[in-house]
Order: structure tokens, then sequence, then C-alpha cells
């Protein structure tokens, strides 16, 4: 055989020995990723192994960019086929998938959730703005003194923020930088909050790095306390301390109403009615990511995204809807399904 059809040869070989590699190595699908999708996918999981020939996937709760770093690492059986996510993919880890081979990405999004402000029931219910929410949480705020100054956080107390709101110390258990709820709220509330002090507001076009410094970097007093991804773990906290308040998913509230209540954040409060309407300030898009590479290599994946864009399943009466996820508007949702289903990756027409 000459070379050039020695190394075709080769070459295939290969290919066929990764394939079979693959199939041998893992015969059920790999989900990683956002803990506020997590349940969601858990329920279409445990549809798809009753209702099909294939095994019930393997969900992990990661947080969504610890998630993006497994998905990202590579292509094969030892790294995950679908990556949750309770924010959109960003460019740097898209650029960071390309670095490791992983290059067509498929982006379903899947409904809406709110981000809730919550505590216990039976607490104080509390109205709240965005602005007073960035005056407890931020490490560095306007001087009470002197708006054009900032200092560090002088805020103990909740009524030293506003004489309206309960005279208890403030005390805000929420997400770790990994999760994708953390950045989404730092993206409609803290920095929204921030943009409503005209002195931080003109660093928005002067100075994009500090502004980012200013309405992004939390306290680190004890007011502002990360609880890691298990949500759980909150609401146990947010019951045993009446005056605390946590930060997660409209879902998990909506599992846990007996024992913790959501805030009315500027006049709306956090029911499926006022985010499906846009009303509620505080709602994010959710998203799952599949890896193409992997779709005819690992058994059922293509039907397992097939099963999770299904109206049964993510439909306006759909069992997911049941769980608390609000569904995409019909075209939205019809457009997204038929992308989904030709396996349409991000980037293409």
């Amino acid at each position: 055989m000459n070379k050039p059809l020695l190394a075709l040869a080769v070459t295939a070989s290969l290919a066929v020995a990764a394939v079979v590699q693959a199939q041998s190595a893992r015969d059920y699908i790999s989900v990683v990723g956002s803990s506020t999708v997590y349940p969601f996918t858990t329920v279409v999981a445990e549809q798809f192994g009753k209702s099909t020939k294939f095994k019930t996937p393997k969900i992990e709760s990661t947080g969504t960019g610890g998630g993006f770093k497994l998905f990202c690492a590579g292509v094969g059986p030892e790294h995950p086929d679908v990556s949750n996510a309770s924010r959109a993919i960003k460019t740097s880890e898209i650029e960071s998938c390309a670095k490791n081979g992983v290059t067509d990405i498929v982006e379903v999004k899947i409904g809406y959730d709110g981000i809730v402000f919550a505590n216990a029931k039976g607490a104080p219910w509390v109205k709240l703005t965005r602005a007073q929410i960035y005056l407890a949480l931020a490490k560095t705020v306007p001087d009470p003194k002197d708006p054009t100054k900032l200092v560090a956080n002088p805020y103990q107390n909740w009524s030293q923020i506003d004489a309206g709101l309960p005279n208890a110390k403030i005390e805000v258990l929420g997400p770790p930088p990994t999760s994708g709820t953390r950045d989404a709220f730092v993206e409609l509330v803290m920095d929204h909050g921030c943009e409503t002090f005209p002195a931080i507001k003109a660093l928005k076009d002067g100075d994009p790095k500090q502004f980012k410094a200013v309405c992004q970097t939390m306290r680190e007093d004890g007011s502002f306390i990360e609880a890691g991804e298990n949500d759980n773990l909150i609401v146990q906290k947010l019951v045993a301390n009446k005056s605390a308040f946590g930060i997660f998913g409209y879902s998990f509230m909506e599992e846990n109403l007996d024992k913790v209540q959501g805030s009315i954040v500027e006049g709306h409060s956090p029911t499926f009615e006022e985010i499906a309407a846009g009303k509620y300030p505080i709602a994010r898009p959710l998203f799952f990511y599949v890896k193409k590479a992997h779709v005819g290599v690992i058994p059922g994946l293509k039907e397992f995204v097939n099963e999770f864009v299904s109206e049964k399943s993510f439909g306006t009466d759909g069992y997911l809807a049941d769980k608390g996820l609000i569904p995409l508007p019909d075209a939205e949702r019809k457009s997204v399904t038929a992308a989904a289903r030709e396996l349409k990756t991000i980037g293409s027409k």
C-alpha cells in the first residue's frame, strides 16, 4: 500500500476506534450545569428514561459556570454531552470550548424564570427597589452625606437604608460567582440599582471597569453570604433566621411556598403570571447546550433533545410548567423547537 493510502487507512481506523470507544465507554447521557435548570432537566430525564429504550440521563448540579468548564473541556465520553445554564453562554466560554475542539454547540432556550429575594413564611413581607438591594449588598456605595463620593458600605440594618424597611440586620444568602443566578442577579439587580445614582451612572461611559467594580462587587463583612449551589440550604437557613433573605430562582420558591415567600420588587410580585407577562423586573431566560459531536455517538442524545422541546414537556400546558418553568411565547417556542430538532448550532443561519 502506498503512503497516502496507508495514512488514509490509519486515520479512518482511528476515527472508527474513537467512535467505538465512545459507544462502549458510556451508554447514557451526561448533563451538568445550572442548579436552577437542574430540576427541570431531571423531570425530562425521568420521563425520557420511562418512555424510551434509552437509559435515564445522569444530571449533575455544578452551577452554570462550572458546567461550561466541564462541557468545554473536550470531546469524547469523558466529557459531558449537555450543559444546563441560567444565562446565555459567554463569548469567552465559546472561545474556551473551541480551543478544546468543542466547536459545534447547539443552544436551546427552554423558558423563563424569575429571581426571587425571599424570606421565611411569617416574616414581614417586604417591598423593595433594586436601588435598595444594591445599597444593602454592594461593597462600595454612595456616601449618605455626599452622594458624589463613594465609601465602604456603612449600612448594617435595612432601616438605615429606608425607614420603611425592617429594623433588622442585613443578612442575605446568595449564590456563588460560578452560578448563573449570581450572574443574572448582578446584571438585573445590582447594575440596575447602581445606575440610579448619577455619580455612578457617569462612570458607565467614562470608566466602565470602575463602574463594573462598584456595581458588581458584593460586600464581604458578613451581610452577604455565599451559600453555594444548594438552594435547599438557603431555605433551611431562612426558616431558622426570620430576619434573613435568600436569593434563588422562582421555580425553587414555588416548590417551597410552605416555607418561604418572595418580596415585592418595584411593585411586582414574583408570580407565574407577573413573570410570564414581563412585569416582574428580575426575570431571565433559561437554556441548555448540546455538544453536537456527541449526537449519534452517545445513545439517545438527539431523542433527549426532542423530548425536552416537545409540547408535552416545555409547552404552555406541559409538565415543566407544572414544575414552575415559565413557557416561551407560542411563536418563539415553535422557532426554538424547529432549531433544536435540526440541531442548529450557534452562529449558523
